[in-house]
């Protein structure tokens, strides 16, 4: 258009100044005409959007009506919905009659305070099973008992993104009576009569006149018992005639039936129900109080049994009513009195338990009490499989006919504890069989009927029975006449022996235990034991090498005591006899070292010193050998008394010197001695501390090189002496330590060998007074021995 518009003007001026301005004419069109389009368009999306909410709005309208008709379905149910939607309020909506659940006239609210109209304990169940579905969205299906005694059934789920809840009672059918009542006012006379006649309450109906035209047998009968006469074509009227003359008047142009109680002596108190029908009226007689009737004593009596047993009971008639139970049955399921009562329905005690988690876990629930309730229609006792809980106990349930007129008689039986100590016996059981299979000892247990209860296979081996005999509970006579078999020569009759102890029944009598030397060369020790079943257990032990290994020790023993006394005579003999010959060596080498004159030249009186140093070792070896012979005899006494230690310092110098005396001018031993001042009173056997001190000091000589240092100390520890001896030997080896611990050889090495017995006598008089010794290396060469003794030894009164 704009360019159109331009045209003649362009086709006049073809000059550009003519073209210039026609330019702003040309956008001033186009801009008019993109305006025009904008506002078409523009148009018909507001037209397009009209009709979009228009159909939305409808289609919410749709939804809305259908919702209400939800709603109003759900509202006209007998029954309770609670919905928490997503909403940010949080407040829940109700839908369904509250009625059904609480009392009339309660705000819907009021469902949600659970304690105002639920027992407490199903209460608090109930709110920790919604908390449980509105937090963690765990679905429930609970039965709970009201305070008015109603069952309730709540069911909760999770609902989109919210929750929602459901209660009804569980039982919404209403009585026969009812119904039969409701039934009849909308029917003609002769379903009336039909009706009537089918009811156990005693029913009547009235004519237009208002006098009875028909009665069912249960009114006959209650009238028959108030002494009442009638026909069936005219039944006799119950009430008198004030009564009924009320009645009447209170039932003509009554749109509502009519009520009265009417109270019978001997026959209870009743409810007379009258309503009006097509052509009269009829009604009914509802028991409000029963007769009370003398009870049956057979009745009673087995009521008073029931009652009186440990073992849960409990008796349903046919139509699955509780009519009879002992508290034993309410508190093996922990039911309270306020649930349990007489009428109960057995399908509502099933669903609480199952509720509260006290039934077998089931996947199929309701298949499972559909099975249990099979009971009823069996002729003979029936034991169902045991009921495994969830709170670990074991319930067996026995079920059988309550009687012509049906119903069950339930007998529960706690297994629990027959179960657990039954485990417990076959596991001490299995113990007990495995410890006497691993016995050494042969085992036989027999019953007081004198066959074989238990054994082990050590009896098989150690008689030569077989197993497949033994496992057969064989009697005493059969296993003497294996053993006989197997044992030919005398066999069977040492089990005949055995056979008195085994079935001798006096009660006083005592185990017995001997020993039994079969043929074959087998020795066994046997006991017969009585146990406190009765039963008597026999054990027998094949002590054959053991028997010749005590032969032969006793034998030895006999030898070595016989060697001690000989070795004991032979030490005291020579040592004696030895003694006299040293003497007169001694003296005559002392005469010789002390003759005057130039008789002996240099080497001769070497040959003295030697002599006379050989003999003095001699006497102390001698010595030695007397001491331990007493101290083996058990003899050795010490003497003690208060001693001066440099004294005995001095005679142990003294001994030594003798032993090792200057041979051509060479000192053999640099002897240091080194005594603390001030020492404490020290009370010992003088003899026996100067033997220990010589033979330690002479000790180290022969293991130290020629004029080496010997040192021995005194000094004093508290209430101890020590005596300690350091040398520049070789030094301790482990051998050497061993030595002077005990009496063995001393070992080679030194200047001198000798029968170590020095050691020996070291060791047993420091024992003897309550000491010790003890052995070390010294560095960098060397040794040193520590003697530790108690300051008094009277008060230590110590003797090996």
């Amino acid at each position: 258009m704009t360019l159109a518009t331009a045209v003649p003007a362009l086709a006049q001026s073809p000059t550009t100044a003519t073209l210039a301005g026609a330019a702003p004419l040309a956008i001033a069109v186009g801009a008019g005409a993109f305006a025009l389009l904008a506002m078409a368009v523009l148009r018909t999306m507001q037209a397009d959007g009209k009709k979009a909410r228009r159909k939305a709005a409808e289609q919410i309208a749709g939804l809305r009506a259908l919702v209400d008709e939800y709603e109003a379905l759900l509202s006209g149910t007998r029954e309770v919905t609670i919905l928490w939607t997503d909403n940010a309020s949080g407040t829940p909506k109700f839908l369904g009659q509250t009625s059904a659940v609480v009392p009339t006239g309660r705000q819907p609210e009021s469902i949600l305070n659970f304690h105002s109209w639920l027992a407490n304990y199903d209460a608090e169940q109930l709110g920790q099973s919604l908390e449980a579905l509105r937090v963690h969205g765990q679905a429930f299906s609970a039965s709970l008992t009201a305070i008015d005694g109603r069952l309730i059934r709540a069911n909760g789920w999770v609902l989109g993104g919210g929750v929602a809840l459901r209660l009804r009672p569980a039982f919404l059918q209403p009585s026969a009576e009812q119904a039969a009542a409701a039934n009849a006012m909308m029917s003609d006379t002769d379903s009336v009569r039909a009706i009537l006649s089918l009811l156990s309450q005693p029913a009547f109906l009235r004519g237009p006149n208002d006098r009875l035209i028909f009665a069912n047998p249960a009114y006959h009968s209650l009238a028959k018992a108030l002494n009442k006469s009638g026909s069936e074509a005219a039944p006799a009227e119950l009430l008198e005639n004030g009564a009924l003359k009320t009645h009447l008047a209170a039932c003509a142009g009554a749109d509502k039936p009519a009520r009265v109680s009417v109270d019978w002596p001997g026959q209870g108190r009743f409810e007379l129900v009258e309503f009006a029908i097509n052509g009269g009226r009829a009604g009914y007689l509802r028991p409000l109080e029963a007769a009370v009737v003398p009870a049956d004593p057979g009745v009673a009596q087995i009521g008073g049994i029931i009652n009186a047993l440990a073992t849960p009971i409990a008796i349903f008639n046919g139509r699955r009513e509780l009519v009879q139970f002992n508290q034993a049955y309410a508190d093996l399921w922990h039911l309270n009195g306020g649930f349990l009562v007489l009428g109960l329905d057995e399908r509502a005690i099933l669903d609480k338990l199952r509720t509260e988690g006290m039934l077998p876990s089931q996947v199929d629930y309701q298949t499972w009490r559909t099975k249990h309730l099979q009971s009823y229609s069996r002729t003979i006792a029936y034991e169902n499989e045991p009921w495994h809980l969830p709170d670990g106990r074991t319930i067996k349930v026995i079920s059988a006919p309550a009687g012509a007129n049906g119903g069950v008689i339930y007998v529960f039986e706690d297994l629990t504890e027959r179960l657990k100590l039954e485990s417990t016996n076959k596991a001490f059981t299995n113990v007990q069989r495995e410890t006497i299979n691993a016995l050494s000892e042969a085992v036989a247990v027999f019953g007081t009927n004198g066959r074989l209860t238990l054994s082990n296979p050590r009896l098989s081996a150690l008689w030569k029975l077989p197993m497949n005999e033994l496992g057969q509970n064989p009697h005493i006579d059969q296993i003497a006449e294996a053993s006989g078999r197997a044992i030919p020569e005398d066999g069977a009759s040492i089990w005949r022996d055995l056979k008195r102890g085994i079935i001798d029944l006096n009660p006083t009598r005592s185990d017995q235990t001997g020993r039994l030397n079969r043929s074959d060369g087998r020795l066994l020790d046997y006991a017969i034991t009585r146990l406190p079943d009765g039963q008597t257990m026999m054990t027998f032990l094949d002590v054959t090498e053991s028997a010749s290994y005590s032969k032969v020790l006793k034998e030895r023993n006999d030898a070595l005591v016989a060697a001690d006394v000989l070795k004991d005579a032979f030490v005291e003999n020579v040592s004696y006899e030895l003694r006299s010959p040293l003497t007169n060596i001694i003296g005559f080498a002392d005469l010789l070292a002390g003759s005057e004159g130039g008789s002996l030249n240099e080497r001769q009186r070497s040959y003295i010193d030697y002599i006379r140093a050989s003999s003095v070792t001699l006497g102390v070896l001698i010595d030695n050998i007397l001491d331990l012979a007493s101290v083996d005899a058990g003899i050795a006494e010490l003497r003690p008394e208060l001693l001066d230690v440099h004294g005995l310092v001095d005679k142990a110098r003294a001994g030594l010197s003798a032993t090792f005396p200057e041979v051509s001018g060479e000192k053999p031993i640099n002897l240091v001695v080194d005594i603390e001042d001030r020492l404490p009173p020290f009370i010992a056997d003088g003899t026996r501390i100067v033997q220990v001190l010589y033979n330690l000091l002479s000790n180290a000589a022969r293991f130290s090189p020629p004029g080496g240092e010997i040192r021995l100390t005194v000094s004093h520890r508290a209430e101890r002496m020590l005596f300690i001896i350091e040398d520049e030997g070789p030094g301790l080896t482990d051998e050497m330590k061993s030595a002077i611990l005990t009496r063995l050889d001393a070992p080679a090495g030194g200047r001198q060998r000798g029968a170590g017995l020095g050691l020996a006598i070291v060791k047993t008089f420091v024992n003897l007074h309550g000491g010790v010794i003890s052995a070390e290396r010294r560095e960098p060469r060397g040794s040193r021995i520590i003697v530790n003794l108690p300051r008094d030894s009277a008060m230590a009164g110590v003797a090996e």
